[in-house]
């Protein structure tokens, strides 16, 4: 079979593109399979925005419902099965070959829609569903409801041709729970190193009203406890109780909880929120900062922003996991798990230290072009495609 002729069908259960993480794996696999010759349709939600260049098929939806940030919802399953009907619809005129399936909604349908148009399905799976709803408070540990999805997560699994994770201890966890080791592989997230690159930083602090004379913290991404923005905030109120001159940059949403938890905090003054920024506008964002902070609190799901951060020059705090260490290697600082008061003296090292900065950056910058790009990624993944597809 030439290149041209690859078909992938991608079945996306999010409101795909919305700027944010999981997105981000989406958006660049799909442009990273095209760019190796592959046919890429996606299904996903009936709201977000299209992305030129990947051709998208929508659901009908509900005209009421607009939620755009992660997390689960009630809603979700109605809106899935409207996909796995639009993802049938769309599959008798496309006649894929491959079924790449996002998240373990996107591989529980696809698990029935493989058996509906006989191909094999690939599951990408970005963590532990059970963790995750957990989690974000969705289901109590050890409830009834818990146990009901550790059983759902290990029949999707046994139900995937293949799973891709976006980090290997994730990897490890489903060897633990009986995937055959030759049905999967770790597949991590990547970075275009020509978009995400370092850019000066006078234009873009000028145009948020940053201080000149204060280094600059820069968050992005979704603002939720899970991605560790409350251990944040406190690590700044902590940092400026002990008279550190620093400023937080902190991007995207939903923000206005965090904003008013800012101003009773005391630490308002400290802090610029933007709000939502369009992904093809971050590494203008990102070139604000003077360092990077990702605290997200969880120890198996992937951490896609460290790629764009370091990509960006960016040297970076994070807590120690072996997700954030297979990504950063040595090229960042790292602060006990979940420990506000050690994130703390953790940004408040890096950021004054002038040139351990330039040296965790240009560490940071080279193994993202040497590790991390897309376009190994896509030669990869297009790999597994025709591994699943070729005759047994």
């Amino acid at each position: 079979m030439s290149d041209t002729a690859l078909r992938v069908l991608v079945l996306a259960p999010t409101p795909f593109f919305a700027d944010r993480g999981c997105h981000v794996r989406i958006l660049e696999e799909a442009k990273a399979a095209i760019a190796c010759g592959a046919d890429v349709r996606l299904v996903t939600y009936h709201i977000g925005r299209d992305v030129p260049g990947v051709r998208t098929e929508r659901i009908a939806g509900f005209s009421w419902y607009k939620k755009l940030e992660a997390g689960p919802s009630w809603v979700k399953p109605f809106l899935d099965v409207q996909l796995l009907l639009k993802a049938f619809q769309v599959a008798r005129e496309f006649k894929p070959h491959v079924i790449h399936a996002h998240l373990h909604e996107g591989a529980f349908f696809g698990a029935f829609l493989k058996m509906l148009i006989r191909v094999p399905m690939l599951f990408d799976c970005q963590g532990s569903l059970t963790a995750e709803i957990t989690d974000h408070g969705f289901v109590k540990p050890g409830s009834l409801l818990q146990r009901f999805f550790a059983t759902l997560e290990r029949w999707i699994n046994r139900s995937s041709d293949f799973i891709v994770t976006s980090a290997s201890p994730t990897v490890d966890l489903l060897l633990k729970d009986g995937v055959p080791k030759d049905r999967v592989r770790a597949l991590i997230d990547g970075v275009d190193t020509d978009v995400f690159a370092p850019q000066p930083k006078a234009e873009i602090r000028a145009r948020l009203g940053l201080p000149e004379k204060r280094p600059v913290v820069a968050y992005l991404g979704l603002m939720n406890s899970y991605q560790g923005v409350d251990l944040l905030l406190e690590a700044a109120a902590y940092l400026k109780g002990q008279g550190a001159k620093i400023h937080y940059l902190i991007m995207g949403f939903p923000d206005t909880a965090y904003r008013e938890k800012a101003e009773a905090m005391g630490i308002a003054d400290i802090i610029t929120f933007t709000g939502r920024i369009p992904y093809d506008e971050a590494p203008l964002y990102l070139s604000a900062g003077d360092l990077a902070v990702s605290p997200k609190v969880s120890l198996t799901e992937a951490n896609g922003k460290l790629f764009n951060y370091i990509a960006c020059g960016l040297p970076t705090v994070v807590f120690d996991t072996p997700v954030n260490r297979e990504i950063l290697g040595d090229a960042a600082l790292y602060a006990k798990f979940g420990d506000a008061a050690d994130l703390a003296g953790a940004i408040g090292r890096l950021a004054g230290d002038r040139e351990l900065r330039e040296e965790l950056g240009a560490e940071g910058r080279e193994r993202a072009v040497q590790l991390h790009s897309w376009q190994a990624r896509g030669q990869d993944l297009t790999r597994i495609y025709r591994h699943l597809i070729k005759p047994r």
